[in-house]
């Protein structure tokens, strides 16, 4: 399994695309933009990036849990919890890239047994 893509490696990647602005306005950019998204986010709204994704929140009811440890039960609070969902386009791009990696074909196409006479 490779690492995460940190925020500085994102900048970089986006700094190589556009090499007209300056690296710290593109870093200030990437930070900006994922300051707006937890923002947004924080205050309850749902943000939808065509083609990649959308972004919403999950509520955890609260209920009673149990300390691992003693045994004792516990009251666990509601949370709420940031939520991806990627668009069609995301998961086409990520699927293709994964049977590539592999070495896999895609699956045939209805009616087609996927050899060839």
């Amino acid at each position: 399994m490779s690492s995460a893509m940190t925020r500085s490696e994102l900048a970089a990647q986006l700094a190589q695309t556009v090499p007209n602005v300056p690296v710290p306005q593109v870093e200030e950019a990437v930070k900006v933009l994922t300051n707006i998204l937890a923002g947004s986010l924080a205050s309850g709204e749902r943000i939808e990036i065509r083609g990649f994704g959308g972004f919403s929140l999950r509520t955890h009811l609260p209920r009673l849990g149990r300390n691992p440890k003693t045994g004792e039960q516990v009251e666990i609070r509601q949370k709420r919890i940031p939520h991806f969902k990627p668009g069609k386009a995301m998961r086409e791009r990520v699927d293709q890239s994964r049977e590539k990696g592999r070495g896999l074909r895609s699956m045939p196409e209805d009616g087609d047994s996927g050899d060839d006479p």
